[in-house]
């Protein structure tokens, strides 16, 4: 199963209302956990048993998993549209704003009303629940729209002391009985969701003292006898135990980084020290990844304070740093950074110390609230919305029966936690902190956790030995395109060997300067500030190694490489299966070697997330919403969005999601020309609403899809007046730094990208890149009916050896000339018939049917190029 499937699916029913359809996902760890962490397995143990991180398939961190992630089979979303007639949902955001929160508020509205409930918004949260009124009002599809790449929560939230005592919550019951609302959907932290569990364990009680008190009546007190609550975690600290992301901590992470980066640059120009204090009263782990993701000197978090003489260690540190070459040190403290007993270190004692000690010139900056504003990142928009959806399926099947559920990710599965059980955890790290079992504190926060503090000390504290005990040479190497986090990668394969003692080599420009020699030794301070740099610093090339086994083969025995580390997309799985197969021929390949995954298509098998996939996307992100806001102002215009991805439709399902677009067209999900029509009709009714713009989202090479003149022409002026224009964009290569989870690299774990199943798309299959102009004729001049059964065939095009193929459709009539490689070529200067579509042939002068329509004619014209 292709990981844009799920996504695809889902996609589908958010912005159009259409087919739902669910695939499984497989419950495993986070997949970028460093390879280095992994024990070697005892002898007969099966290796792929020990290299799995999952105890209990059925638990998370020990706490039983209630349900797994929807799933909704193609026979079963007719029953998905009715599930929710007659019910009636609310939703309300409390405590601490996230971004990411109204991607879940969108969702919840949008996937209720499509089962058939009334959805309700709560403004201002719990206040907005005990004082009713105007709070709580009916939510619309169109209420949501351009509500997703909006920071903070459009709905508001806010602490209220009112519902903490019992009048307060029995003004809230009778809030909602009144209006029928029997499901609520609370976002919050772990505070306002132990609210609503104490709601709903009274809901019994409030409703028999309303009806004695006269304010509801027995039939509504019936109608309404029992409340589901389900809980989904927003908060940007990510403190929340049970679920390894929360809503918002993805997004509060990019405005660190992009300050950190920014700190940098002034940092270097003055040899200065800065220490940044971060957002994380009680969990270090903004502090922690950041520190992970910058490649900071020092960092401090409340859960593993440092030992008693930690003043020395980090003057030594900082000074160790410097001797190196460094010009900059970077500290990173979480606000509720305390010492083994407890006593809190601020950012002033840190400043007051290195300038004392060291005599540097140190500053301090204070993050502060910047990091819970700005735009929420993709990984955020998505994490939302597909939380959001578990929420309404868990709401309407619930139960008076069902317990008071939270909303978890858990590795790329969203999963249903009982909620009492999540909040008395995340309580006990909280107490076990408080006690000083600080052992105890990191072992409840869980593995991901556990395995970013030991990668990082890795990385940043252990000293590499001063003399190299021999063990291995080993190479690193980029190949293929570059992308985002390559550099971080190739910092952590360094750092790592010479940590072990081994000798590490950079190979430049990928297998052609591994043939070439292109080979130096690296060292510690080499790889220096690589982590917040975009693009390849070794460079990288698509050149594969087939064609010279020989000069690979000397310069392996030449500068004595025993294994390989080959960091890059299909070109470094392509060149790994070369390099086996060149084996028989030269024993000096028979190494080993390990491909590290690195597109931004993430498109290669055997991962759920490549390097370089989050900051494409979030670029990609970036682009759409500037796009959609100017349609916005412009009103009555569609925008076509074209992606990287080849024949991947990750990057364009995921940003379709993540963006809000109208549709998105992919090489894995095959359409009909119906199709299009149905999404041409959808705009058309979009714009008799109040939201007046579109987006449609394609990727780069498409097959047989149209291309971005075609398209603008099928959705312009020449299908209907109703769509005033249609633009088009193309987010190419769009260059950029790489976000917190590529500047990781090796070097820490992360929930895989929401991606289901093995990994998407495949290898480039053998086909024609065509574009025919057939559809833009189709859409513009013929009238569709329910007969039109123009399938999209993937077969390659006609062409034979040194010929230029030129078909024609009888029921259509226009030639299209295609080149013995299969590429169209512009149309020659004689006269020919105007038509549209493109008949088959397979390779002799036999026509097999229309490539667009399926029809079958014997009518081809072969010319000898």
């Amino acid at each position: 199963m292709r990981k844009v499937e799920f996504h695809l699916k889902f996609f589908m029913c958010v912005t159009q209302s259409r087919q739902l359809v669910r695939t499984p996902q497989r419950t495993a760890e986070e997949a970028s956990t460093s390879s280095m962490l992994i024990q070697k397995p005892p002898s007969g143990t099966d290796a792929l048993e020990s290299l799995d991180t999952v105890d209990d398939p059925d638990t998370v961190e020990g706490i039983p998993i209630i349900e797994n992630e929807w799933i909704m089979t193609h026979e079963e979303h007719h029953e998905a549209k009715t599930l929710g007639i007659g019910k009636a949902i609310a939703v309300l955001t409390s405590g601490g704003d996230a971004q990411g929160m109204n991607a879940a508020v969108r969702a919840v509205v949008r996937v209720g009303i499509y089962t058939g409930a009334r959805v309700f918004f709560v403004h201002e949260g719990y206040q907005g629940l005990v004082d009713g009124g105007d709070n709580i009002q009916e939510a619309t599809w169109e209420s949501v729209s351009m509500m997703l790449q909006l920071g903070g929560t459009v709905i508001g939230s806010a602490r209220c002391k009112d519902f903490r005592e019992r009048e307060g919550r029995l003004r809230a019951a009778h809030n909602l009985v009144k209006r029928g609302i029997t499901n609520l959907c609370v976002i919050g932290g772990d505070g306002s969701l132990t609210g609503a569990d104490t709601f709903r364990s009274e809901w019994g009680d409030l409703l028999s003292d309303l009806q004695k008190s006269g304010k509801i009546t027995a039939e509504e007190a019936t109608k309404s006898s029992y409340l589901n609550i389900v809980g989904l975690v927003g908060s940007i600290d990510n403190d929340f135990c049970g679920t390894d992301m929360t809503i918002g901590t993805d997004s509060a992470l990019h405005r660190i980084i992009e300050i950190v980066d920014a700190i940098t640059t002034t940092a270097q120009s003055h040899q200065r020290t800065f220490v940044l204090e971060v957002m994380g009263r009680h969990c270090g782990y903004l502090a922690l990844v950041t520190s992970l993701s910058c490649g900071a000197d020092w960092v401090f978090i409340p859960e593993c304070p440092p030992d008693d003489d930690w003043e020395e260690h980090l003057c030594r540190r900082l000074s160790e740093t410097r001797n190196r070459g460094s010009r900059l040190n970077i500290i990173i403290v979480a606000e509720g950074a305390i010492d083994k007993q407890g006593k809190p270190i601020t950012s002033e004692d840190i400043k007051n110390l290195v300038v004392k000690r060291l005599g540097y010139d140190t500053r301090v900056t204070v993050l502060g609230h910047v990091q819970r504003g700005g735009t929420p990142s993709a990984f955020d928009r998505i994490l939302g919305s597909r939380m959001g959806v578990e929420a309404v399926m868990a709401l309407l099947e619930g139960t008076p029966d069902t317990p008071a559920c939270v909303v978890s990710l858990s590795g790329n599965q969203a999963v249903r936690l009982p909620l009492m059980e999540c909040v008395q955890v995340t309580k006990d790290v909280t107490r076990a902190m408080d006690e000083r079992r600080f052992d105890e504190a990191m072992k409840l926060r869980g593995r991901s956790f556990m395995n970013n503090w030991e990668v990082y000390k890795l990385l940043a504290h252990v000293r590499p030995p001063k003399s190299k005990s021999g063990l291995h040479t080993v190479a690193v190497m980029n190949v293929g395109a570059p992308a985002a986090g390559m550099n971080a990668a190739v910092r952590s394969t360094v750092r790592i060997g010479l940590i072990q003692g081994n000798r590490v080599l950079v190979v430049h420009d990928g297998f052609e300067g591994l043939a070439k020699g292109q080979i130096e030794e690296a060292g510690w301070s080499y790889v220096g500030g690589w982590t917040g740099q975009g693009g390849s610093k070794l460079g990288t090339k698509r050149t594969l190694p087939k064609k010279s086994f020989e000069q690979i083969s000397a310069n392996i025995t030449k500068f004595n490489i025993q294994g390989l580390v080959i960091i890059g997309g299909f070109e470094a799985y392509t060149g790994g299966l070369e390099l086996m197969e060149g084996r028989k021929q030269y024993d000096e390949l028979c190494i080993p070697f390990v491909v590290i995954p690195a597109t931004v298509s993430n498109n290669v098998p055997g991962s759920d997330f490549s390097v370089g996939a989050d900051t494409a996307l979030n670029t990609i992100c970036m682009t759409c919403d500037r796009i959609k806001q100017s349609a916005a102002g412009t009103k009555r215009r569609v925008f076509i969005i074209e992606t990287m991805g080849g024949y991947c439709g990750y990057l364009a399902t995921m940003a379709g999601l993540a963006a809000g677009a109208d549709a998105a067209y992919i090489f894995e999900e095959p359409f009909t020309i119906r199709d299009l029509q149905v999404n041409v009709e959808h705009l058309v009714q979009k714009m008799k609403t109040t939201v007046k713009r579109g987006l449609v989202l394609r990727y780069l090479v498409p097959g047989l899809l149209l291309s971005e003149e075609e398209q603008q022409s099928d959705f312009g002026p020449g299908q209907t007046a109703s769509l005033a224009g249609t633009p088009c964009g193309v987010c190419g290569y769009s260059a950029g730094e790489p976000g917190p989870w590529e500047e990781m690299g090796l070097g820490g774990t992360k929930p895989t990208e929401l991606g289901g199943g093995r990994g998407g798309g495949g290898q480039r299959p053998a086909q024609a890149s065509v574009s025919p102009a057939g559809m833009r004729s189709a859409m513009r001049t013929t009238p569709l009916t329910s007969s039109s059964t123009c399938t999209l065939r993937r077969g390659r095009a006609s062409s034979t050896a040194g010929r230029t193929c030129w078909a024609t459709c009888s029921r259509w009539g226009r030639h299209t000339m295609l080149s013995p490689d299969g590429r169209r070529k512009p149309q020659p200067s004689r006269s020919l018939p105007v038509a549209s579509h493109l008949l088959v042939a397979d390779g002799a002068a036999t026509a097999r049917a229309c490539r667009l329509c399926s029809h079958r004619s014997t009518s081809l014209y072969l010319e000898m190029a």
